[in-house]
């Protein structure tokens, strides 16, 4: 296979694989970070919230076995290869969490709105995906390096929740791993509401293998191939802005698992649009609100570089390695989105 595609052809297939799945979550099991927060402060509904934490066990468990069977060594990820900064995980995650609220959904989500025609949605992608080009590689690089240099890892200990307890326990980072992810799982499905939504289910853990897929196939690559291929998984922040890149240069730039995610996303949600029914072509009306969403998207741009990933690069893929940064963004990125969705919804004024 390797001899027929080529490293690059296959980590981009193998993207592109992953993404359809999440495009189709999407769209078929209403899978959105979003929605999940949404519902859970303004909907009484904890059902897409018990969604998410299930596709971050199942991703959890999943990548645990490849590395308890050595398929996968966690530490060639960046999520445990670079100094975990605390402040820029929270300060990140705020400000993404805070931008998605404004921009009414995250940028995978709104790469899957684009798949069902919505045209606001594209014009907050490509702003997301220049922002945090501009602040991963454009003019505010050097004050985003000053300010949060993002440093290799020096010592013996990666930043990682399995490698810190495995020190503690005597125990293998995957066997921790695997009992962490079990654990999600378990937690995630202790609702009766939610064991009676096995749709919800199902889409919850297709997204969790498409998480893993991401890690498996491009760890496979890495170690058969001879193309120096990063270990990596989804994630949809500076990935848009790479794959916006390629759409220009492809004939001076090879493809690669980003460029293949994006479109696997974008195509999935397409599909799955198809499939409900629901496909139509959308346009902003309202001056006002897609301005506000394009300080949304610059914000989630922005944070997302910041904090090293977004609601799927860092809520489920550094999650699934267990990274420090994980969690924290996670709920930072809560935060931030409760706090825009109180500004929008309620305002800041205290109430009579």
């Amino acid at each position: 296979m390797l001899e027929f595609f080529g490293e690059n052809i296959l980590v981009a297939l193998i993207g592109l694989f992953g993404g359809m799945l999440l495009g189709l979550a999407a769209r078929l099991g209403r899978f959105c970070t979003m929605g999940a927060v949404e519902d859970l402060l303004y909907g009484g509904s904890q059902i897409r919230m018990r969604m998410w934490v299930l596709a971050i066990g199942v991703a959890v468990t999943g990548t645990s076995l490849l590395t308890a069977s050595g398929w996968l060594i966690p530490t060639d990820s960046i999520y445990l290869s670079i100094r975990w900064m605390p402040l820029a995980s929270i300060l990140g995650g705020l400000m993404f969490g805070y931008g998605m609220a404004l921009a009414g959904n995250c940028g995978y989500g709104c790469i899957a709105r684009l798949g069902g025609g919505d045209l606001r949605a594209f014009v907050i992608v490509l702003v997301m995906g220049v922002s945090a080009y501009f602040v991963l590689s454009g003019p505010l690089a050097g004050l985003r390096t000053m300010l949060f240099e993002q440093q290799d890892v020096t010592s013996d200990l990666p930043p990682g929740i399995a490698h810190a307890l495995s020190g503690v326990t005597g125990l293998g980072i995957g066997t921790i791993g695997l009992l962490i992810g079990l654990l999600i799982v378990l937690g995630a499905l202790a609702s009766r509401d939610f064991l009676s939504k096995p749709k919800s289910i199902f889409w919850a853990v297709v997204v969790g293998i498409a998480v893993v897929s991401g890690w498996a196939g491009t760890a496979w690559v890495a170690t058969e191939g001879f193309a120096a291929v990063p270990v990596v998984s989804h994630s949809f922040a500076a990935p848009v802005g790479e794959t916006l890149l390629y759409s220009m240069t492809a004939s001076v730039r090879a493809p690669s698992f980003a460029v293949g995610s994006i479109l696997g996303v974008g195509l999935g949600a397409f599909a799955g649009s198809l499939i409900k029914g629901h496909f139509r072509w959308e346009a902003c009306e309202d001056p006002r609100e897609l301005r506000r969403q394009i300080m949304g998207a610059v914000l989630m741009g922005t944070g997302a570089v910041i904090a090293m990933g977004c609601t799927v690069g860092q809520a489920i893929s550094a999650f699934s390695v267990l990274s420090f940064s994980a969690p924290v963004t996670f709920l930072a990125i809560v935060a931030g989105a409760a706090l825009g969705l109180r500004q929008l919804i309620e305002g800041f004024l205290p109430a009579e």
